[in-house]
This record gives C-alpha cells, sequence and structure tokens, in this order.
C-alpha cells in the first residue's frame, strides 16, 4: 500500500490561459526594459530598438519568468481541486 497522498494532475494550458500568462510575463518585462535602456536605445531606428528588446525580453520571459507562472497555476489549480 502507498501512504504518499494522492495528487491531482494539471493538464497544460489551455490557449487562454497561456496568453493571459504570455501577457503576464511579456507587459512589465518589456516596461521594465524600456524604462531601463529606453534613453540608451532611444536615438536607434524602431526596427534595431525592437530586435534589441525582443532579444534581451524573450530569454528573460522564457527561462525566467514562465517557468513560475506554470508552477503557480499547477498550485492554483491544484488546490481548487
Amino acid at each position: 500500500m502507498s501512504t504518499a497522498p494522492a495528487t491531482t494532475q494539471v493538464g497544460p494550458p489551455t490557449k487562454h490561459q497561456l496568453a493571459l500568462m504570455i501577457w503576464i510575463a511579456v507587459f512589465p518585462t518589456l516596461t521594465v526594459l524600456n524604462l531601463v535602456l529606453g534613453a540608451l536605445i532611444s536615438e536607434l531606428p524602431m526596427v534595431v530598438r525592437t530586435l534589441i528588446l525582443a532579444t534581451i525580453a524573450v530569454p528573460i520571459v522564457i527561462y525566467g519568468i514562465m517557468p513560475h507562472l506554470h508552477r503557480a497555476r499547477r498550485a492554483l489549480l491544484s488546490r481548487r481541486s
């Protein structure tokens, strides 16, 4: 017999949940990057500014923020069931 408590399996996020999680991660990241780097890159062409911001923001969001949001979602949904 197993004495471990039963764990609730939480499936992958729906498209809507994932969209919200991405927005929660991307908006503040880009806001902070613009506040920090805005003056330094303001004279560059828009495409170059966008490339710089995306190059910095994508790894922060994917490797830094999204894993925490997935864990938070999993914990929230596990508590509900």
